[in-house]
């Protein structure tokens, strides 16, 4: 089965994105190779405040090699035909496309997607680039909800101080 892994930058103090949804703070190393991390996707999945902000700045799932999906209720899909959308029944949608063969699945972006796809048990990685910065306030890289028991997989640490944390999300059935 297809592995969904929550993958985005967060600042120091656990922010994805600053209090007016800004994203400057967010400078990668150029020593994180991104060419071998997209190799490992097939599908990008989004919200839709993510999928915006990806117009926005000229990017798409596309060009880095995957196909987008955007959980939405709200996108006209006419007006996005280069993107499949989720409008309902997202935790169902998500198992499903997890069931799937393919390469992993990058949850890239959505924070309250996120939450909800955890707490359902979905959500396999936790990885986080976490720049050195401390923004104060923002949107918050997990929102509230339920305790989620994490293993520590994978650290590295580059040049500009940006650390690189990967864990695993330990699922109810193997935390006994």
């Amino acid at each position: 089965m297809r592995k969904l892994r929550y993958s985005v930058a967060t600042s120091l103090d656990g922010f994805i994105a600053g209090p007016r949804g800004e994203y400057d703070w967010i400078a990668p190393d150029p020593a994180f190779d991104f060419a071998a991390m997209f190799r490992e996707f097939d599908t990008m999945l989004i919200g839709r405040r993510t999928y915006e902000v990806m117009q926005t700045r000229g990017q798409s799932a596309e060009s880095m090699g995957m196909k987008a999906i955007v959980a939405s209720t709200t996108l006209d899909a006419k007006a996005n035909s280069g993107v499949t959308i989720i409008r309902e029944n997202t935790v169902e949608a998500v198992a499903a496309l997890k069931a799937k063969a393919g390469k992993d699945i990058w949850l890239g972006g959505g924070a309250m997607l996120f939450r909800a796809l955890v707490d359902a048990n979905l959500v396999d990685t936790v990885e986080l680039a976490v720049m050195p910065i401390v923004l104060g306030s923002g949107v918050k890289v997990i929102p509230e909800g339920r305790r989620i028991p994490l293993r520590l997989e994978k650290t590295e640490s580059f040049p500009n101080g940006m650390l690189w944390l990967k864990y695993s999300v330990i699922t109810p059935d193997l935390a006994h």
